[in-house]
Order: C-alpha cells, then sequence, then structure tokens
C-alpha cells in the first residue's frame, strides 16, 4: 500500500444501489461474447437486476430460464457507474457470491468514459476482479494506452500471486496476475459467503487486496467512513507508476467509472482450449450458452456493497 487515510465519497448499497448505474443495452462490445446486455426495465422485469428484500444486497444474473436457439445470445447485465473517480481513490467491494459456471465470464472492473476523455483502452482501466469457466482462481489486471510494462517478478505484491501477462497495453489481456488462493473464485468462495475485494487507484501505485468474509480487516466490517489501506499488508496485485516511465500514470490513465458484468463465451478467456481445460469438450456456445438455460444457475452476482473512499 502507498497512500494513508482515504475518506468515504460513495455508499452504492441498499435500496437505492442501482440508482447510481447506467444500464449498457445492446450487444456486447468489449468481450464479444454471446450475450445480449438488457436496459434498466428489461433487467428488473426478466429479475436480471435487482435488491433484494430481505438482505438489500444487490443482484445481477445471465437469464437462466429461457430457452436460447443456436443462432440467439443470452440476456445478461452490464451496469456502469454514472460518475467517476479521479487517482488517488479506493474502491471497496463486499461481494457475497460471484458468477460461476461454463461458458461464464464475470468482472468488475473500471475504465476511463469518453465523458472524461477516455475510449478503451485511452486512459485505462483495472480489473478489480475477473473469473471464468469452473476455473478455481480469479484474476486482476492493468490496462494502459502506452508503453508500461509490468514487473515480474514483482517483489511489491503477495509472493502466491502469479504475473501472467507484463504487457499492460496489451488491450485484450493487459497485464494480468493471478490470485492463487483457494477461495478467489467458485465454490469455494460463494461457499464461504465471498468477501471483500479492495482496489486503491493512486498515483503512488495501484495495489489490490482480497479478504474472505472470515479474514475481513476491521475498518472494514464495521463500515468506518475512514480507511487507511496500510493496515491491509501486502496487495495480492500491485503495479508502481515506474512502470510506466518517468511520467508513471500521469498520461496514461483518466479518472475511472466502475463495470459490472457476466460476459458469456468471451474472446478474452474463453476460446476452445481454455474452455475444454474446465468444462467437456467441445464449442462453449453450443455446449453452455444455447439450450434451456440451467447451466446459469450459479452465474449471478450478490452484492453487499461498493463504497468508494
Amino acid at each position: 500500500a502507498f497512500a494513508a487515510m482515504y475518506e468515504l465519497a460513495k455508499d452504492y448499497s441498499g435500496e437505492d444501489f442501482f440508482d447510481g448505474w447506467d444500464f449498457f443495452d445492446g450487444v456486447d462490445d468489449v468481450t464479444g461474447g454471446d450475450q445480449i446486455y438488457s436496459d434498466a426495465f428489461l433487467s428488473a422485469y426478466k429479475l436480471l437486476a435487482f435488491v433484494e428484500s430481505d438482505t438489500k444486497h444487490a443482484f445481477l444474473r445471465v437469464d437462466n430460464y429461457t430457452n436460447v436457439p443456436r443462432s440467439t445470445p443470452r440476456r445478461s447485465v452490464r451496469v456502469v457507474t454514472k460518475a467517476s473517480y479521479h487517482m488517488d481513490s479506493v474502491w471497496i467491494a463486499d461481494i457475497f457470491h460471484t458468477p460461476y459456471g461454463c461458458g461464464v465470464q464475470p468482472a468488475l472492473w473500471s475504465w476511463a468514459p469518453p465523458e472524461v476523455g477516455g475510449n478503451y483502452p485511452k486512459g485505462g482501466g483495472i480489473k478489480t476482479f475477473e473469473a471464468v469457466n469452473q476455473d478455481i482462481f480469479s484474476h486482476m489486471s492493468l490496462y494502459t494506452s502506452a508503453n508500461c510494462n509490468a514487473l515480474n517478478p514483482n517483489p511489491d505484491q503477495n509472493a502466491a500471486s502469479v504475473v501472467n501477462t507484463t504487457n499492460c497495453d496489451n488491450p485484450i489481456l493487459g497485464c494480468t496476475t493471478t490470485n492463487t488462493g483457494l477461495n478467489s473464485y467458485g465454490p469455494s468462495f460463494n461457499n464461504g459467503h465471498g468477501g471483500v475485494f479492495i482496489t486503491e487507484y493512486s498515483s503512488s501505485g495501484i495495489s489490490i487486496w482480497f479478504f474472505p468474509r472470515n479474514n475481513i480487516p476491521i475498518s472494514v466490517s464495521s463500515n468506518s467512513s475512514n480507511i487507511d489501506t496500510t493496515d491491509f499488508g501486502i496487495p495480492i496485485a500491485n503495479w508502481s507508476p515506474s512502470i510506466c516511465g518517468s511520467d508513471g500514470f500521469s498520461e496514461v490513465l483518466l479518472p475511472q467509472s466502475f463495470v459490472i458484468d457476466i460476459a458469456l463465451c468471451g474472446r478474452e478467456w474463453l476460446g476452445t482450449l481454455l474452455y475444454n481445460q474446465t468444462c467437456p469438450p467441445g464449442n462453449c456456445f453450443v455446449n453452455s450458452v444455447s439450450g434451456d438455460g440451467s447451466n446459469f444457475d450459479e452465474a449471478y452476482f450478490e452484492i453487499g456493497a461498493i463504497r468508494v473512499f
């Protein structure tokens, strides 16, 4: 961690969770996946996005009840915050369940929207959480529009993390790190009621932490209005501004809006080779997307809150 105290700026939670988000409506323009995203009205009508009345948790899910023919994409959800957040911010995502299953590619990420001068990959982006298929690990990535190259090995992140790619201006993969903790994705994550992902977006460095439900720092679990990232220990992913040269992040990263989405059979991770590593051999769309939808019974986010400092 690089900074000191941060004060609460925005709390996305409770019955008003979705008031701070826009729903992207249309075919997938990021991963090239086999899903079509639904607007706010359709998402609510089809129960793809809603706040559960008892827990006040927000749910975002894939349509798991429509029989989809092979020529048709399946309905899913992508939401983007109306607000963008400048450098020297922290966002904490309290997640109880993440989408899981063959053909599924869930992500919590950020990008610089056109309103702040961005146009992906211009303005950069950060993936706090991404996972695919029936993998047991989650992944984190930094995307930049200039020549930034991550360290491998990286002395500033947890030794158990694995640096997969170092070219941060690769628009498909970015510079990616894998969280090798067995509770970072899949049944172990969901059965343990998830945990919190913390992202520090600082001019001194970008860091990501993950804490399972039974090990969340008190300053986070108590919903404090102030946090100190130096309390969180060594991050599971870290990118120093020095990887982008003498100018650091100032020329490659702009204010970020948050995105939550669930892609299906996207080009980034779900090619035939990777799909077949954890799922029955065959075509991702034919095997997983088309048909009665029961494959997506576990394909949903359950989110307690996303708080920005």
